[in-house]
């Protein structure tokens, strides 16, 4: 039989994890195939490939982001090659299983759960007399009525192949993200995640994984990124596992972890503070909602103090990137308490906060419990909420607005300096600046069309310009600082219009010429010429002096000179300010 694993992967970088473990659990007895694709690849491409390959079996691994997609190939493969036999599994239909068979009836079985004994078992009866209720865990079809085979005991982790040493997969290897589990289950028992559902926490091999990371990164692997829903639930294991991949890293892999912030011992921390290369690491942490009341309904414990200090500490070091997740609809989350976590959150100013709705995945407490808080969300997935007791359609759509800025002005850093100031200056709080830069953004249907970066800084300039006019001048002098910092040249045509005019940035720059001390030791070290700075520096005269803002968080509103620096060969901006006073008076020297 020719046997094919499959799955539809959200992009191409990402590297589906379960049917490699299906591969490496079924070989060597039988010989399995691995095709992926992407969500994006119209159905009739991937059917016609997986034709070509001539499938008797095919098993496909379901998502919630895939599942529809999955069903469209499904149902095609099934009318022009009948015979095939088409299994799903994965968490998407590991739940409701019953119905899906109903449903579909082009899914001729379904694994449910933990697939890797499974599958290989049916792979076996396949060969063998077919005799399916002797396969655990596994959903078919007799007589026009649903089995459903009760699921097998968990395998013994220890003694799992490696899903990574496949051939097909060393070329593709530096251009994806390599997924890695070092363990399977999770402690917690938060009811909005399918994880609540596994009691226990098992781990893999720690040697056998180790020397799987040793072989991916010897292979090329850029970025591995660990599955593990805890990482840090075993601090002695975690440690282990964090000296390891600093004693062996390859320089350019990054390592990116699930890490639970509140648990995060300080020594921990400050061992990563004082040995990680910076960049190494990077975390990912849930919050979810700093609301007391709204953890304990979904039996979710949290200490935000101490995950405060994690996140902290972690920055103070500077050696590794963090990710903040956000859910907005949990049960007793209204708006005004959304907007108090939005910004307890913010305050610690993460790298990247996402803001996520809830999900009313199958076979978690909160599906189950949904009238309970009045739950209304989609038929069909991603199953997102449209609103709740607490929560009405309309402040979700607030909400997603917010989203909708957060990620283009914050999480992508081209204006921090920018929103630093509006949000401590200008705007009650952080929320309401994203809210109120979110609605207008959406008013006028920004949010359906693509932008350049000028864009994005021409429309925060009229944002400020009509909302927050008084505060103008402020503003577009950081915004002007934000967009010369962040080029890798100089720039031939900036967002805004010139204000200086040719006889005016000749007199700085002959200014400069005479008096370079007045930038400072790094530029007087330069030793720029004069072609060097015509050909090479961008002048702005602004409203402040940027330096002593972003460093003391002083605002004093005297204009200032900005003058930037391009430097052809490290390709990075070199920022040098001066008082305009000081220019004046040595103007007005020299004339008299």
């Amino acid at each position: 039989m020719n046997i094919i694993v499959s799955s539809l992967n959200a992009k191409y970088i990402h590297m589906n994890l379960a049917i490699r473990y299906l591969k490496a659990y079924a070989e060597p007895e039988f010989q399995v195939q691995m095709a992926e694709y992407t969500i994006k690849d119209p159905a009739m491409n991937i059917v016609t490939d997986l034709f070509r390959k001539k499938p008797d079996i095919i098993g496909f691994s379901c998502y919630i982001w895939n599942i529809a997609e999955t069903i469209k190939v499904a149902k095609i493969l099934k009318k022009i090659k009948p015979e095939t036999i088409i299994v799903f599994g994965g968490p998407e239909v590991s739940y409701d299983t019953k119905e899906w068979l109903e449903k579909i009836p082009e899914i001729d079985f379904i694994i449910v759960g933990e697939g890797e004994e499974t599958f290989k078992q049916f792979l076996r009866e396949a060969h063998g007399n077919q005799e399916w209720e002797n396969v655990s865990g596994l959903a078919f079809r007799k007589d026009g009525a649903v089995i459903v085979n009760p699921q097998r005991n968990k395998i013994d982790l220890r003694m799992m192949p490696s899903p990574f040493r496949f051939e097909e997969d060393v070329p593709h290897l530096s251009k994806r993200i390599v997924y890695i589990e070092t363990s399977r289950g999770c402690p917690f028992n938060c009811q909005f995640c399918l994880s609540s559902i596994e009691v226990g926490v098992r781990y893999f091999d720690r040697e056998k994984i180790k020397e799987d990371i040793r072989y991916l990164m010897k292979n090329g692997a850029k970025t591995i990124k660990f599955v593990d829903r805890t990482f840090n639930i075993s601090r002695k294991y975690a440690m282990d596992m964090f000296q390891f991949l600093i004693d062996e890293h390859v320089p350019g892999v990054v390592f990116q972890f699930e890490i639970t912030g509140d648990i995060m011992r300080p020594e921990v921390i400050q061992f990563l503070n004082d040995n990680a290369p910076k960049g190494l690491f990077r975390f990912e942490i849930g919050v979810q909602s700093t609301n007391d009341f709204t953890n304990e309904l979904v039996k979710r414990k949290q200490n935000f103090a101490k995950l405060s200090r994690t996140v902290t500490m972690i920055k103070q070091g500077g050696k590794i990137d963090q990710h903040l997740d956000l859910i907005a609809g949990l049960p007793e989350e209204d708006y005004n308490s959304f907007r108090k976590t939005f910004n307890d959150v913010f305050a610690l100013r993460p790298e990247e906060l996402q803001l996520g709705f809830l999900k009313l995945l199958r076979g978690t407490g909160l599906r189950i419990g949904a009238k309970h808080f009045g739950y209304v969300y989609m038929d069909e997935p991603p199953y997102e909420i449209l609103s709740n007791n607490v929560l009405s359609f309309e402040d979700i759509l607030k909400i997603k607005q917010v989203e909708d800025v957060l990620e283009k002005f914050w999480n992508d850093h081209r204006m921090d300096a920018t929103v630093e100031y509006l949000v401590e200056e200008v705007f009650e709080t952080p929320f309401d600046f994203f809210q109120e830069f979110g609605a207008y953004w959406d008013e006028r249907g920004w949010a359906r069309i693509g932008h350049q970066l000028e864009d994005l800084f021409r429309r925060l300039f009229s944002f400020i310009q009509e909302r927050k006019r008084e505060h103008l001048p402020i503003v577009e002098g950081f915004l002007k600082y934000d967009y010369l910092r962040n080029q890798k040249q100089k720039p031939r045509k900036p967002w805004w219009d010139e204000k200086l005019k040719k006889q005016e940035q000749s007199a700085i720059y002959q200014f400069i010429l005479s008096n370079p001390e007045m930038l400072g030791k790094t530029f007087l070290n330069l030793s720029l010429s004069e072609k060097d700075l015509y050909k090479h520096t961008v002048l702005e005269i602004l409203p402040f002096n940027p330096e002593l803002y972003l460093q003391k968080k002083i605002l004093v509103k005297e204009p200032a000179i900005l003058l930037v620096y391009y430097n052809y060969c490290d390709h990075q901006p070199h920022m040098f300010s001066f008082p305009y006073t000081a220019l004046k008076k040595g103007l007005s020297k020299k004339s008299g």
